[in-house]
């Protein structure tokens, strides 16, 4: 691992998210995710669950956001920054292009996409990531400074 210097304490969650959102994500086309409720701001590794949203692959947005990029399942596939989570106003213009209606918007920024994805099993819910696995996926990005 790189001599990087990590924080004390919990400062870096995983969260999942299915093919095809998370490769939208990772293109860095994608700067929002969205919830059902409230997250906390600060640093995710980016898990690809299992399943893979078939139908959501025929939306004209998604296949070409997603061109000739392999959907890995499975596997943390990068980290990222959430830097703001919020609910659009009622009755206004939607945040993003991306961003479902009545949904918490968690804005991603700093997206590093990793050159190996490390295979590991998500939640639901915010989890948190075991050693082991936090330092495969710090291996692979030797510029990281959380």
């Amino acid at each position: 691992m790189s001599a990087t210097v990590l924080p004390e304490g919990d400062w870096i969650r995983g969260i999942s998210i299915r093919q095809p959102y998370a490769a939208c994500i990772l293109t860095g086309a994608k700067t929002v995710e969205n919830r059902p409720v409230r997250w906390r701001t600060g640093w995710v590794l980016l898990h690809t669950s299992q399943t893979v949203d078939r139908p959501a692959l025929r939306d004209p947005l998604i296949s070409r956001t997603i061109r000739d990029r392999q959907l890995i399942t499975g596997a943390v596939d990068g980290v990222a920054r959430i830097t703001d989570c919020h609910q659009d106003p009622e009755g206004t213009a939607p945040y993003s292009q991306w961003a479902y209606p009545g949904a918490w918007h968690l804005v991603l920024s700093d997206v590093q996409e990793l050159p190996l994805p490390v295979p590991a099993r998500g939640q639901v819910v915010p989890w948190k990531p075991t050693p082991d696995l936090l330092e495969r996926v710090l291996q692979q990005l030797s510029g990281f400074r959380p």
